[in-house]
């Protein structure tokens, strides 16, 4: 009598030989262990495999030298100078009187046809910790996503979320409180990062999350900070973030700066109809 005599084969991890594994490359075929397997959106990959995959990107999000951002913080720090010298050097605060003279940002103004202000507000700082908490975090977050959007996406996002903070500091605050500071644009870079990230588990700026809602803890907790203008900026910046990432594969970039125009127009009119 002839007996059939099945052997089990055990497979092993070929990284870990001592662990047995039934799960395999996608890619190459080789028997990996949970430990060393990378789920991707075509099945786990093993390390050798991972390290080989290109990934095609946008020529937007090539390496580039972030001009944009190193422009909008010398434009700041600019303003800043400025009234320092019409101040006699007052670097420490300036009074409520200086910065309106300056532009600051005023609901009765705007209402009496300043409409200027809702910009040249955002390039003014109340004193020297104001503006280094600002660019510093302009310095930070500006280069990532002007790496991944191009300057003049990076620009338009920039603005929307500027624009959104007046607005939102003029509905919020009284008509005779004078607002100045580009807080509102940066809320509008950390929500545009932290919407990257959610959307496409893709880490470009670590602990974005617990930075944003630190910052809101922070927004609410410390009389005299404009609420209105962080919201609004965040919210500006959210949707801009949300319009790029959603157009990157069906309109490309022309359908996204035709979007921004729209989002920075319904943020001017939504500001002049807040005041008029």
């Amino acid at each position: 009598m002839t007996e059939d005599v099945r052997q089990d084969v055990v497979t092993t991890c070929y990284r870990h030989p001592d662990r047995e594994t039934g799960l395999s490359c996608s890619n190459c075929g080789r028997p990996i262990c949970a430990e060393c397997m990378t789920a991707t959106p075509v099945g786990q990959r093993c390390p050798e495999c991972v390290g080989r995959q290109q990934v095609r990107r946008p020529r937007t999000m090539s390496r580039v030298t972030p001009y944009v951002t190193y422009v909008l913080i010398g434009l700041n720090v600019a303003a800043f100078l400025w009234l320092v010298m019409q101040t006699a050097g007052a670097v420490t605060g300036f009074t409520v009187g200086q910065l309106y003279d300056a532009g600051g940002l005023q609901g009765d103004a705007v209402s009496n046809g300043d409409y200027w202000r809702l910009v040249s507000s955002m390039f003014l700082h109340a004193s020297i910790l104001h503006i280094a908490f600002n660019m510093w975090g302009l310095w930070i977050l500006g280069p990532l996503l002007e790496t991944r959007y191009g300057p003049v996406r990076f620009l338009g996002l920039y603005m929307v979320s500027g624009l959104c903070g007046s607005a939102g500091a003029l509905i919020a605050s009284n008509p005779e409180t004078v607002t100045v500071g580009a807080s509102g644009a940066i809320f509008g870079l950390m929500a545009a990062v932290f919407v990257v990230e959610r959307r496409h588990n893709l880490p470009i700026a670590s602990g974005i999350g617990v930075v944003l809602v630190l910052n809101l803890v922070i927004t609410f907790s410390i009389p005299g900070i404009a609420i209105g203008g962080h919201i609004g900026g965040l919210i500006g910046g959210a949707l801009c973030g949300l319009l790029y990432e959603t157009t990157s594969r069906r309109g490309g970039a022309p359908l996204a700066v035709a979007g921004t125009v729209g989002l920075l127009l319904a943020a001017a009119a939504a500001t002049i109809v807040a005041v008029g």
